[in-house]
């Protein structure tokens, strides 16, 4: 029986495969057996394949269309060893990365999967980038950034443990994967990049919406299959009526609604929202939450006072003058959703989303961000310098920059007792680009307008 299955899954990778199968045989480390799974392919990759059929130690399986983690789930029945990792088709391994990943945890038992660092290539396997994950061992304590699904090395034992992959994902199967293991056993990395990525126009991971759309049903379900306790939240809406293009920003309308009525009814189509607070020193926004949401028990209106409504004074103030209303106290609130009208098409998938990120990863704070792939410059006197040399060839996770867009803020109440809004670990839910769009000026409140009368997608 061999130490390690690697197996290979395939669909129309024909122009690739051949480097991936190679890239294992090569391998300083042999005591593995390899699997080759072809998802019914109809290009030319059966004839790769049969290639490499008669040799030792190597299971060939033609399949139809099942999809990646039924895949994955076959080959995890299929493997009789310790160790088992996929390679996809499209990507390869440097010669010693098995021999390294088997070090790691046949020298340590309690170890449920490691993972290495890699390089990003081209689809002629040029070399774009060095991507190094962050020490797991020195510098994480929030485990909200998963490994890589592929060339990750899982103990077979505890995969099966943990029920091996859920098949009712079409796709991130790591993640799902390492939500399971992260929760559970201890999880380790090599910081050494030990296989190529390839990057091409055919890579699952190009479809954003769909990998976050997801990545959300993945935190939801395991909250769900695990009975984990969510805190009684309360979505707390800090208004100001400023102008935007001579009418008052919370009564400016975006597709036949108002901004204030679209934040309250996003906040209030999530269960997981106990109250829904509106908070303004202006008498005509209490007036119309009073009017509009007479009979809706879950909303909330709470006079903000001046002293706390100036710019230059910080929300905190705001929020814990929210949570002395006796509802509140009554309700036994452990947690606030911050949200600003600003951000209309923040959903209440998000706001579901964060809290369940919040419960999962054991965060203190959630904020909703995307990440940023601009170049960023500051001058320091002599000319413009460029922040964290982002151009340079190793990409450091630990220097990649987030941006805080959709307005969603999620602490607990301890937090804000202790006078800050962000506190401990801070968790994070990427959001795609519509929800990412602020509307503070005339400019951008026409960009949204034009984008929702163009789209298929319902903010309220």
């Amino acid at each position: 029986m061999a130490l390690l299955t690697v197996y290979i899954t395939n669909y129309n990778y024909g122009n690739y495969i051949r480097k991936a199968i190679e890239s294992v045989f090569q391998q300083s480390f042999q005591d593995l057996e390899l699997l080759i799974i072809d998802d019914g392919s109809t290009d030319d990759s059966r004839n790769i394949i049969e290639q490499y059929a008669d040799r030792a130690n190597v299971l060939v399986i033609y399949q139809q269309n099942k999809g990646l983690n039924i895949t994955n789930n076959i080959a995890l029945q299929l493997a009789r060893s310790r160790y088992i990792m996929r390679l996809d088709a499209d990507d390869y391994l440097k010669a010693d990365a098995l021999e390294k990943m088997v070090e790691v945890l046949e020298g340590n038992p309690e170890i449920g999967l490691v993972f290495p660092d890699y390089y990003l290539v081209d689809k002629d396997e040029h070399i774009l980038a060095e991507i190094k994950r962050h020490d797991f061992d020195k510098e994480v304590s929030l485990l909200d950034q998963p490994a890589h699904g592929a060339c990750t090395m899982i103990r077979t034992d505890f995969l099966r443990n943990v029920g091996g992959y859920d098949e009712a994902y079409s796709c991130q199967d790591g993640y799902e994967l390492w939500i399971k293991f992260a929760t559970k056993y201890p999880v380790a990395n090599i910081r050494e990049p030990l296989f190529f990525y390839r990057q091409h126009g055919e890579n699952l991971t190009t479809n954003e919406e769909r990998i976050l759309d997801t990545r959300r049903t993945i935190k939801r379900d395991f909250i769900s299959k695990n009975a984990l306790e969510l805190p009684v939240t309360a979505a707390i809406i800090p208004v100001r009526n400023t102008q935007l293009n001579g009418k008052a920003l919370p009564f400016t309308e975006l597709g036949g609604n108002t901004l204030l009525d679209i934040k309250i009814r996003s906040a209030l189509k999530s269960p997981l929202i106990r109250r829904v607070v509106v908070t303004s020193a202006d008498e005509l926004v209490g007036n119309y939450v009073s009017e509009q949401y007479a009979d809706e028990k879950r909303v909330l209106f709470v006079e903000r006072p001046m002293s706390l409504a100036r710019h230059n004074v910080s929300l905190t103030g705001t929020i814990h003058h929210v949570l002395e209303a006796p509802d509140l106290v009554q309700d036994a609130i452990e947690a606030v959703m911050i949200l600003p009208i600003e951000f209309p098409f923040l959903r209440s998938e998000d706001i579901e989303d964060a809290i369940n990120t919040l419960v999962i990863f054991k965060a203190d704070s959630v904020i909703s961000v995307r990440i940023e792939r601009s170049s960023f410059y500051q001058h320091h006197g002599g000319g413009m310098i460029p922040i964290l040399d982002q151009e340079k060839f190793t990409r450091l996770e630990r220097e990649a920059l987030y941006k805080h867009v959709g307005g969603m803020t999620l602490t607990y109440v301890e937090n804000i007792k202790a006078g800050k809004v962000l506190n401990g670990k801070v968790g994070h839910v990427v959001v795609d680009q519509a929800t990412s769009l602020g509307i503070n000026s005339g400019y951008e409140l026409e960009i949204a307008r034009f984008w929702y009368e163009r789209s298929a997608r319902v903010i309220i």
